[in-house]
Protein backbone atom coordinates (compact mmCIF):
# COMPACT_ATOMS: atom_id res chain seq x y z
CA UNK A 1 0.00 0.00 0.00
CA UNK A 2 1.69 3.12 -1.04
CA UNK A 3 1.31 6.35 0.78
CA UNK A 4 -1.29 8.68 0.70
CA UNK A 5 -0.52 12.41 -0.23
CA UNK A 6 -2.12 15.41 0.50
CA UNK A 7 -0.85 18.05 -1.21
CA UNK A 8 -1.49 21.93 0.29
CA UNK A 9 0.37 23.37 2.96
CA UNK A 10 -0.13 22.56 7.24
CA UNK A 11 -0.65 25.75 8.27
CA UNK A 12 -3.99 26.15 5.93
CA UNK A 13 -7.24 25.55 7.70
CA UNK A 14 -8.55 23.14 5.39
CA UNK A 15 -5.10 20.83 5.08
CA UNK A 16 -4.91 20.82 8.80
CA UNK A 17 -8.66 19.26 9.05
CA UNK A 18 -6.92 16.58 6.65
CA UNK A 19 -4.05 15.90 8.95
CA UNK A 20 -5.73 15.78 12.20
CA UNK A 21 -7.95 13.07 10.45
CA UNK A 22 -4.53 11.19 9.37
CA UNK A 23 -3.22 11.82 12.98
CA UNK A 24 -5.84 10.31 14.62
CA UNK A 25 -6.12 6.66 12.38
CA UNK A 26 -2.11 6.71 12.40
CA UNK A 27 -2.29 6.73 8.72
CA UNK A 28 0.80 6.89 6.48
CA UNK A 29 1.09 9.70 4.36
CA UNK A 30 3.16 12.90 3.01
CA UNK A 31 2.59 16.22 3.03
CA UNK A 32 3.34 17.94 -0.68
CA UNK A 33 3.52 21.43 -0.47
CA UNK A 34 1.85 23.51 -3.58
CA UNK A 35 3.48 27.18 -3.05
CA UNK A 36 0.84 29.73 -3.40
CA UNK A 37 3.77 32.24 -3.91
CA UNK A 38 4.32 30.94 -7.39
CA UNK A 39 1.18 30.15 -8.51
CA UNK A 40 1.46 26.75 -8.28
CA UNK A 41 -2.12 25.74 -7.53
CA UNK A 42 -3.36 26.86 -10.65
CA UNK A 43 -0.67 24.64 -12.39
CA UNK A 44 -2.20 21.71 -15.13
CA UNK A 45 -0.70 19.50 -12.70
CA UNK A 46 -2.36 21.03 -9.86
CA UNK A 47 -5.46 21.82 -11.73
CA UNK A 48 -6.18 17.79 -12.42
CA UNK A 49 -5.47 17.05 -8.64
CA UNK A 50 -7.85 19.89 -7.60
CA UNK A 51 -9.87 21.66 -10.57
CA UNK A 52 -10.90 24.19 -8.12
CA UNK A 53 -7.44 25.51 -8.07
CA UNK A 54 -7.43 24.97 -4.45
CA UNK A 55 -5.68 23.03 -1.24
CA UNK A 56 -6.32 20.43 -0.47
CA UNK A 57 -6.13 17.91 -2.94
CA UNK A 58 -5.75 14.24 -2.08
CA UNK A 59 -3.86 11.37 -3.45
CA UNK A 60 -4.31 7.43 -2.37
CA UNK A 61 -3.16 5.59 -4.95
CA UNK A 62 -5.44 5.68 -8.22
CA UNK A 63 -8.25 7.61 -6.35
CA UNK A 64 -7.41 11.76 -6.10
CA UNK A 65 -10.06 13.73 -4.09
CA UNK A 66 -10.33 17.20 -3.13
CA UNK A 67 -12.70 18.78 -0.44
CA UNK A 68 -11.54 18.81 3.08
CA UNK A 69 -14.83 17.03 4.72
CA UNK A 70 -14.75 14.73 1.66
CA UNK A 71 -11.17 13.77 1.97
CA UNK A 72 -11.83 13.62 6.27
CA UNK A 73 -14.52 11.19 5.73
CA UNK A 74 -12.79 9.04 3.26
CA UNK A 75 -9.46 8.79 5.41
CA UNK A 76 -11.58 7.91 8.75
CA UNK A 77 -13.56 5.36 6.83
CA UNK A 78 -11.13 3.28 5.21
CA UNK A 79 -9.38 3.06 8.72
CA UNK A 80 -12.41 2.64 10.96
CA UNK A 81 -11.38 -0.83 13.17
CA UNK A 82 -14.00 -0.24 15.65
CA UNK A 83 -17.13 1.35 16.92
CA UNK A 84 -14.82 2.41 19.51
CA UNK A 85 -12.67 4.40 17.11
CA UNK A 86 -15.51 5.53 14.66
CA UNK A 87 -15.26 9.15 14.51
CA UNK A 88 -18.44 9.23 12.10
CA UNK A 89 -20.96 6.82 14.20
CA UNK A 90 -21.72 5.26 11.16
CA UNK A 91 -22.94 1.97 12.44
CA UNK A 92 -25.86 4.14 14.24
CA UNK A 93 -28.13 5.76 12.42
CA UNK A 94 -29.41 8.25 15.10
CA UNK A 95 -25.42 9.21 16.06
CA UNK A 96 -24.06 9.12 12.43
CA UNK A 97 -27.18 12.05 11.86
CA UNK A 98 -25.90 13.99 14.74
CA UNK A 99 -22.75 13.40 13.91
CA UNK A 100 -23.64 14.72 10.13
CA UNK A 101 -25.49 17.34 11.47
CA UNK A 102 -22.70 19.34 13.60
CA UNK A 103 -20.54 18.76 10.42
CA UNK A 104 -23.23 20.88 8.84
CA UNK A 105 -23.16 23.50 11.28
CA UNK A 106 -19.84 23.84 11.26
CA UNK A 107 -19.40 24.19 7.97
CA UNK A 108 -21.95 26.36 6.74
CA UNK A 109 -22.74 28.54 10.00
CA UNK A 110 -19.40 28.50 12.23
CA UNK A 111 -16.60 28.20 9.48
CA UNK A 112 -18.01 31.10 7.65
CA UNK A 113 -17.81 33.42 10.28
CA UNK A 114 -14.77 32.59 12.54
CA UNK A 115 -12.41 31.48 9.54
CA UNK A 116 -12.45 35.34 8.39
CA UNK A 117 -11.69 36.31 11.50
CA UNK A 118 -8.98 34.10 12.18
CA UNK A 119 -7.70 34.99 9.16
CA UNK A 120 -7.83 38.90 10.02
CA UNK A 121 -6.55 39.14 13.16
CA UNK A 122 -4.07 36.64 13.15
CA UNK A 123 -2.86 34.63 9.97
CA UNK A 124 -2.85 37.94 7.41
CA UNK A 125 -1.08 39.98 10.35
CA UNK A 126 1.29 37.02 10.22
CA UNK A 127 2.02 37.28 6.40
CA UNK A 128 2.49 41.08 6.75
CA UNK A 129 -1.30 42.17 5.81
CA UNK A 130 -3.89 44.17 7.50
CA UNK A 131 -6.36 42.85 8.23
CA UNK A 132 -10.12 44.18 7.95
CA UNK A 133 -11.41 45.72 11.53
CA UNK A 134 -15.27 45.83 10.15
CA UNK A 135 -15.49 42.25 9.02
CA UNK A 136 -13.75 41.22 12.18
CA UNK A 137 -16.50 43.26 14.48
CA UNK A 138 -18.85 42.05 12.46
CA UNK A 139 -18.26 38.56 12.64
CA UNK A 140 -17.61 38.75 16.21
CA UNK A 141 -21.15 39.64 16.77
CA UNK A 142 -22.13 36.69 14.60
CA UNK A 143 -20.62 33.97 15.89
CA UNK A 144 -21.98 35.72 19.81
CA UNK A 145 -25.35 34.34 18.35
CA UNK A 146 -23.74 30.91 17.03
CA UNK A 147 -21.79 30.08 20.39
CA UNK A 148 -25.02 30.40 22.31
CA UNK A 149 -26.46 27.36 20.25
CA UNK A 150 -22.88 25.70 20.86
CA UNK A 151 -23.29 26.49 24.68
CA UNK A 152 -27.10 24.66 25.14
CA UNK A 153 -25.74 21.87 23.13
CA UNK A 154 -22.34 21.59 25.16
CA UNK A 155 -24.21 22.11 28.31
CA UNK A 156 -26.52 18.62 27.59
CA UNK A 157 -23.22 16.44 25.53
CA UNK A 158 -19.76 16.63 26.02
CA UNK A 159 -19.47 16.46 22.46
CA UNK A 160 -21.66 18.48 19.90
CA UNK A 161 -23.02 14.90 18.50
CA UNK A 162 -23.09 13.11 21.86
CA UNK A 163 -21.41 11.83 24.63
CA UNK A 164 -18.49 10.69 22.31
CA UNK A 165 -16.05 12.46 20.03
CA UNK A 166 -16.27 12.55 16.12
CA UNK A 167 -15.64 14.40 13.33
CA UNK A 168 -18.17 16.47 13.97
CA UNK A 169 -15.93 18.06 16.76
CA UNK A 170 -12.74 17.54 15.04
CA UNK A 171 -13.77 19.49 12.00
CA UNK A 172 -13.68 22.87 14.43
CA UNK A 173 -10.18 22.67 14.81
CA UNK A 174 -8.41 24.48 12.10
CA UNK A 175 -10.55 27.65 12.22
CA UNK A 176 -10.67 27.80 16.06
CA UNK A 177 -6.98 27.49 16.55
CA UNK A 178 -6.04 30.07 15.07
CA UNK A 179 -9.30 32.51 16.57
CA UNK A 180 -7.87 31.38 19.80
CA UNK A 181 -4.40 32.82 19.17
CA UNK A 182 -6.47 36.04 18.31
CA UNK A 183 -6.78 39.06 20.67
CA UNK A 184 -10.49 38.41 20.84
CA UNK A 185 -9.83 34.76 22.52
CA UNK A 186 -11.69 35.82 25.54
CA UNK A 187 -14.77 36.06 24.04
CA UNK A 188 -14.87 31.90 24.71
CA UNK A 189 -15.13 32.85 28.74
CA UNK A 190 -18.66 33.68 28.45
CA UNK A 191 -19.24 30.24 27.09
CA UNK A 192 -18.47 27.77 29.77
CA UNK A 193 -19.11 24.73 27.96
CA UNK A 194 -17.87 25.57 24.51
CA UNK A 195 -14.22 26.42 26.49
CA UNK A 196 -14.49 23.57 28.51
CA UNK A 197 -15.25 21.39 24.73
CA UNK A 198 -12.52 23.15 23.03
CA UNK A 199 -9.61 22.78 25.96
CA UNK A 200 -10.63 19.29 26.09
CA UNK A 201 -10.03 18.25 22.35
CA UNK A 202 -6.87 20.03 22.45
CA UNK A 203 -5.22 17.54 25.14
CA UNK A 204 -5.57 15.40 21.86
CA UNK A 205 -2.32 14.32 20.24
CA UNK A 206 -4.32 15.00 16.68
CA UNK A 207 -4.21 18.10 17.23
CA UNK A 208 -1.28 18.93 18.60
CA UNK A 209 0.37 17.04 15.55
CA UNK A 210 -1.50 19.81 13.39
CA UNK A 211 -1.05 22.56 15.06
CA UNK A 212 2.86 21.73 15.40
CA UNK A 213 2.58 22.63 11.05
CA UNK A 214 0.27 25.84 12.00
CA UNK A 215 1.20 29.32 12.03
CA UNK A 216 2.56 29.51 16.21
CA UNK A 217 0.62 31.35 18.13
CA UNK A 218 1.00 35.25 19.41
CA UNK A 219 3.15 35.98 22.37
CA UNK A 220 0.93 36.81 24.84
Amino acid sequence: MGVMKVYGVARYMNVARVIVCLEEVAGDYQVVPVDFAFGEHKTPAHLARNPLGLIPAFEDGDLMIFESRTISKYVLRKYKSSDTDDLLRENNLTESTMVDQWLDVEAHHYDPIVCPISYNAFVLPKIGGIGDQKLIDTNLEKLKTVLEVYEAQLSKTKYLAGDFVSLADLSHFPATYYFMATPYADLFDNYPHVKAWWENLMTRPSLKKAAAGMFPKRNK
